[in-house]
């Protein structure tokens, strides 16, 4: 039972959303095509870094709890994350802006970007050995000044906040992944290649991976949204 670790916690997190989204009140069916084309816009570098991390040694995944299928390096289950986990982000997201008006929070892009460039900005001058707390803070202050400077997106606030509450999702799978009750990790982290400042079990740089993940899912998701309900209209 054990080589279905992995893909069972990859299940048990996209399953209800899953389901829900056939709600008459959500309907987040009709945009299945519009999450699968975004998550794969974003797959593609992320995979490639997975793959080149795992190449490395950065991280390695333990092969008692996978199903033993491995591409490019990484079992399926690390592929399927990457769809499994943004759907989840993104499905939420898109309950919380039908739900509840959150427009008010698009006072707090400014102060949110300004102060988390500053914080990965400092962090990667700070940690240039550190291969994974570099790219992720270089990943994240690009991600921002891009979605804030240049593509003007107005929800940052608002994925911020829901990110925020994802956390209480983020920490059992996260923690499930990192060896949080089990025997061993799921996926291993070398010690010279990161802070070393865990939650938990959980890597603070694995926090700001998915934060940045799901800020680039979100803004392709909201612009081949729009374009598929500008051609039903």
């Amino acid at each position: 039972m054990m080589t279905y670790t992995y893909s069972s916690i990859l299940f048990f997190t996209v399953i209800i959303c899953f389901i829900a989204s056939y709600d008459r009140r959500i309907l987040f069916n009709r945009y299945f095509g519009v999450f699968i084309k975004s998550s794969i816009f974003v797959a593609i570098p992320f995979i490639a870094w997975d793959i080149w991390f795992t190449a490395k040694g950065v991280w390695w995944f333990n092969a008692d709890y996978t199903l033993g299928i491995v591409l490019a390096g990484l079992p399926i289950e690390e592929w399927l994350f990457f769809i499994c986990i943004p759907f989840s982000c993104v499905f939420t997201y898109f309950c919380f802006d039908k739900f509840f008006r959150l427009e008010w929070l698009s006072g707090f892009n400014n102060l949110i970007v300004f102060v988390s460039v500053i914080i990965c900005s400092v962090m990667a001058l700070l940690h240039l050995d550190k291969i994974y707390t570099l790219v992720t803070a270089i990943a994240t202050t690009t991600t921002l000044i891009y979605l804030h400077f240049i593509a003007r997106a107005e929800w940052i606030g608002r994925a911020s906040l829901v990110y925020t509450v994802l956390m209480l999702g983020f920490f059992p799978v996260n923690g499930l992944l990192t060896g949080t009750g089990l025997e061993a990790p799921i996926v291993n982290y070398n010690p010279g290649d990161f802070l070393g400042v865990r939650i938990l079990t959980i890597p603070i740089e694995d926090a700001i991976y998915g934060y940045t993940q799901f800020l680039l899912v979100l803004y392709f998701f909201k612009r081949f949204k729009h374009a598929q309900d500008e051609t039903k209209k």
